[in-house]
């Protein structure tokens, strides 16, 4: 029987908004699909939810990813304050998961940055009965390591656990951790598969 329900945050919980945060600057199309590449698509924002590099340094690698950008790179670093939106939905579901009886975990990749520059979209916080952020443990999905690090600490078993990711890759090792698990694609339809786990959703 399903007693946990475990999210990530991303595009679960909030939107993850990076294409409407580097357009909102007005930068031409070209320069707009460059910064993605060289910062929210590489490979080295991995690094970004890591949390074991500081953010001068991250700048500094991003800008070496293109040079050329370095004033828009740095423009767009400033503040990340509009790269996450709220979902309208998060607050009442998870209020309503816990009238229900259910506990509620977050297991997130996530950075130091975003969370202090996006608090006001993670209201929903406060509902949670623990999580995980990535930055703080130097770990990051789809490592086996810290899905067994959320479930250590809480002292939860996989078999009474849904966990619920936008990322294929994420799911798939959370089953491999003995857990249910959902790739979420709307509110709606994560309800409806919750409801085929038992789960009043």
């Amino acid at each position: 029987m399903i007693k946990n329900i475990i999210f990530d945050i991303g595009n679960v919980l909030v939107a993850w908004n990076w294409r409407e945060y580097f357009e909102g600057f007005r930068f031409s199309r070209e320069v707009t699909e460059r910064l993605a590449r060289a910062t929210v698509l590489s490979p080295l924002w991995e690094e970004v939810d890591r949390g074991k590099m500081d953010e001068d340094m991250l700048l500094a690698k991003f800008i070496k990813n293109d040079p050329g950008l370095e004033k828009e790179i740095r423009k767009a670093w400033e503040n990340l304050h509009d790269m996450l939106g709220r979902y309208d939905y998060a607050v009442p579901w998870l209020q309503e998961l816990k009238n229900k009886g259910y506990k509620l975990y977050f297991l997130s990749n996530f950075s130091q940055k975003i969370r202090r520059e996006c608090a006001h979209v993670l209201d929903f916080l406060p509902l949670m009965d623990g999580g995980v952020f990535s930055y703080q443990e130097g770990l990051i999905k789809p490592d086996p390591a810290i899905y067994r690090l959320l479930l250590e600490r809480y002292g939860l078993q996989a078999g009474e656990c849904v966990f619920l990711d936008d990322t294929s890759r994420n799911v798939e090792e959370a089953l491999e951790q003995g857990m249910a698990a959902i790739v979420f694609c709307s509110r709606e339809q994560a309800a409806e598969e919750l409801g085929k786990l038992g789960v009043n959703a």
